[in-house]
């Protein structure tokens, strides 16, 4: 088991302990992904912190290995403050990066996330051939 960070988080790992992102043999999973920046800024537009946190979650793959992207990814989990407000944000990302196939997704309305003003945050499983 081997676990990983990208530029940017480095201070949160140190912070509060956590990585963004583990390997396990050929299985990858990662932490929660957020709309934040590489200073660690949560975007204040809804739109654009779930376009990052789509860009994170590809940063958290590539951290692993040069070769992952969201075609590797076969299960995600979003967590959402308004599902109502976000939901149509990510199907159209997921119809940008994921033309080719469709993982299997759990999408969930919750009360908070980990960062004040955050309104989704985004984890993934993806198998790495690598």
């Amino acid at each position: 088991m081997q676990f990983y960070n990208y530029a940017g988080t480095e201070a949160n790992s140190e912070s509060f302990h956590y990585s963004q992102t583990v390997r396990i043999g050929n299985t990858i999973k990662t932490s929660g992904q957020g709309g934040w920046n590489e200073s660690g800024n949560v975007h204040p537009n809804a739109e654009q912190q779930v376009a990052i946190a789509f860009e994170n979650v590809e940063k958290a793959l590539k951290s692993v290995d040069s070769r992952l992207s969201w075609e590797n990814v076969y299960a995600v989990r979003s967590y959402h403050i308004n599902v109502d407000q976000t939901f149509d944000m990510v199907t159209s990302n997921f119809k940008k990066v994921l033309p080719g196939h469709r993982p299997i997704w759990t999408c969930v309305e919750i009360g908070k996330l980990g960062i004040e003003g955050m309104v989704i945050e985004i984890e993934v499983e993806a198998h790495c051939p690598y």
